[in-house]
Formats: C-alpha cells, sequence, structure tokens
C-alpha cells in the first residue's frame, strides 16, 4: 500500500487542511495562548524560580553557579524543542509531498522552515550567551555545537533554495528538509557528550527541581503555541504566494499577461 493512501495519512491531511482553512480561529487562539504562557512563563522565571548556585564543601559558592544567567536555559531549551520539531514537521511533509505530490505537504514543509529558521537563531544566540556566562567563551567547536549550526545553516539553504532555484525548487528543498530531520537525532545523542549539560533521562531537564519544573514547563507551553501560530500564518501566505504563482503562469499560457 502506496504511503499516501494509508489512512493515518489521510487523516492527517484532513486534520491539517480543517486548521488551515479556518485561520480566523485557530491564529488568534493560539496567539492568545502564546502571549498567556510566554508572560506567564517570564514572570515565574524571574519572580519565582530559585537562583541556581552551589556551595563547594568548604562551604564557599562554587565558581561554576550562574545566579541570574541561568534564567536563559528556560527559553534556550524551549526554543530547541520546537526547532526539532520544526525541522520534523517540514521532514515529514517533504517525504508526503515527494510521495503524492500534494502541494498541501509542500506549503506546510515551507512554513515549518521558515520557522524553524527563526528558533534556530534563537538556540544558536541564546546558548552562545550561556556559554559566555557559565564557561567564558561564546562558541567551542565542538561536534555537537559544529552540527547545531549546520543544521541551521541547512535550513537556510532551503529558504534560499524555495526563493532562487527555479521550477525544480520545490523538490531540491524537500530533499534539503529530510537532510536536516536525519541529522536531528545525532545532534541529541551528542547533546552531554561535550561541555553542554547531558540530555535524556539523567540530564537537566530530567532532573529539574520542584521550584524550576513548573517555569520550564509553562515556558515550553508558550512557546509551543507560539510556534503553531507562526507555523499556520506561514502556511496560509506560502498557500496565497502559490496560488498568485498559478494564475500568473496561467496568465502567460493563455497571452492575458506578458
Amino acid at each position: 500500500m502506496k504511503l499516501y493512501n494509508t489512512r493515518a495519512v489521510r487523516l492527517l491531511r484532513l486534520v491539517i487542511r480543517s486548521v488551515t482553512k479556518a485561520p480566523q480561529v485557530t491564529i488568534p487562539l493560539f496567539l492568545v495562548l502564546a502571549a498567556i504562557g510566554i508572560a506567564a512563563s517570564v514572570y515565574v522565571v524571574f519572580y519565582v524560580a530559585p537562583l541556581e548556585y552551589s556551595y563547594n564543601e568548604a562551604g564557599k559558592l562554587n565558581g561554576s553557579s550562574l545566579f541570574f544567567n541561568q534564567k536563559i536555559f528556560f527559553f534556550h531549551v524551549a526554543h530547541a524543542f520546537w526547532l526539532f520539531g520544526a525541522v520534523f514537521m517540514a521532514g515529514v511533509s517533504s517525504i508526503l509531498f515527494l510521495t503524492d505530490r500534494d502541494p498541501v505537504w509542500d506549503d506546510i514543509a515551507s512554513a515549518a522552515t521558515d520557522v524553524a529558521v527563526a528558533f534556530g537563531a534563537v538556540v544558536l544566540l541564546t546558548g552562545s550567551i550561556w556559554g559566555k556566562a557559565a564557561w567564558d567563551v561564546w562558541w567551542q567547536w565542538e561536534p555537537r555545537l559544529t552540527m547545531s549550526l549546520l543544521l541551521w545553516l541547512v535550513l537556510v539553504g532551503y529558504v534560499l533554495v524555495r526563493r532562487f532555484a527555479g521550477p525544480s525548487a520545490d523538490r531540491v528543498a524537500a530533499g534539503m528538509a529530510i537532510f536536516g530531520m536525519v541529522g536531528v537525532p545525532f545532534i541529541y545523542k551528542m547533546v552531554g557528550n561535550d561541555s553542554h549539560p547531558a540530555a535524556g533521562t539523567d540530564g537537566v531537564v530530567a532532573t529539574l527541581g520542584p521550584g524550576m519544573r513548573v517555569p520550564f514547563w509553562l515556558s515550553v507551553a508558550g512557546f509551543l503555541f507560539w510556534y503553531l501560530a507562526l507555523v499556520i500564518i506561514r502556511v496560509q501566505s506560502t498557500i496565497a504566494e502559490r496560488e498568485v504563482r498559478e494564475l500568473r503562469e496561467r496568465g502567460l499560457d493563455l497571452g492575458v499577461l506578458q
């Protein structure tokens, strides 16, 4: 059975079309939820969550204590979550597009990649600020950091290909999105094997103290709704751009336009 004939794909296509066809409801709803979530997370991060510090055996503060600088963690990791989510959305949509050539999958992949570029820039920027505060370096050419930068450059390349590569841009860009998606698990597995705090069941997120869990997950939820709103907005604009382009091509074929 072909991939695009499976019941799950048909259901997914129906849900996506329903969501994107009602932007007057979904976009304001997600924007309101995002505003509430982000505003609440900012409050609890800066006014409720405890400062990060520790003492050594001599009773003195450890030099690794970050104090107020640790607050950037709540926004860095939340953006990293949805960066990976956007990359997977783009990759899966690109696979479906190459399978059945339904332009809606291409529109979703393009929209998700645009959002991933923005979220990736925030991840790289906040990570550099964290590195300067924690280790007094803005950047290190470690495997994970290098792979993260390469992933972001692949996403930027996707955007450039869609804009300048001509008639084959959709297929070339789809391949780039799939390539970026394949790289995400490698980046995740590299976390904790260098100077970056560990991930997984023994990582920083899984071992957060009680006072930091609620602010962290509130931040993740707030940026989830922000991410969804941005994707739907970009899907709508991408569909409009494609329809205008198709109308122009029809006009050229009919001799109406020159």
